[in-house]
């Protein structure tokens, strides 16, 4: 059967699918070591951001909402980031609920030493790549990608703590 509703961009969706099942495949398994520590991509991602919104100190469900994971699933990631000694837990300031996270020392010479090697195994192939699509087509391309889960309720459920099988 034809799937005539992609139309034109079915090949992009296509390639989209299967970035995404690979990489969902890979998200939450610890298989990645630096020093004896293991960890994932979904620890990686709390790493990353944490390091380069610093100075926003946002809480725990600001930064969730921006990574685009429900607040449970980011308070397990915290925590297994604490218990493997890279993050630290404080009270937001001005706030005896709300908490802070910052990434320790420890955390940083992890997230150093993966960036090195991410750049270097996947994401130089993909930004050789992006080098034959004019730049000012990026903020197209962001914004198509983003569009695709603006109004999606399925993602707005799993916010609300809903799940869907």
């Amino acid at each position: 059967m034809k799937l005539a509703w992609m139309g034109e961009y079915r090949g992009m969706v296509e390639a989209l699918i299967h970035y995404c099942n690979i990489y969902a495949a890979a998200y939450k398994v610890e298989k990645m070591d630096y020093e004896g520590v293991h960890y994932s991509y979904a620890q990686i991602q709390v790493l990353e951001y944490l390091l380069e919104n610093e100075e926003r100190e946002e809480n725990m469900s600001a930064i969730a909402a921006r990574l685009g994971i429900t607040r449970s699933n980011f308070t397990k990631i915290v925590n297994r980031l604490v218990d493997k000694g890279l993050l630290e837990k404080s009270p937001l300031p001005g706030s005896r609920k709300e908490l802070r996270v910052s990434v320790n020392a420890k955390g940083r010479a992890l997230y150093e030493a993966y960036s090195q090697d991410i750049l270097r195994w996947h994401f130089s192939p993909m930004f050789q790549e992006f080098q034959k699509i004019p730049a000012e087509y990026y903020p197209l391309i962001r914004s198509a990608l983003y569009g695709a889960m603006r109004d999606s309720t399925y993602l707005q459920s799993l916010e609300n703590g809903a799940t869907k099988t």
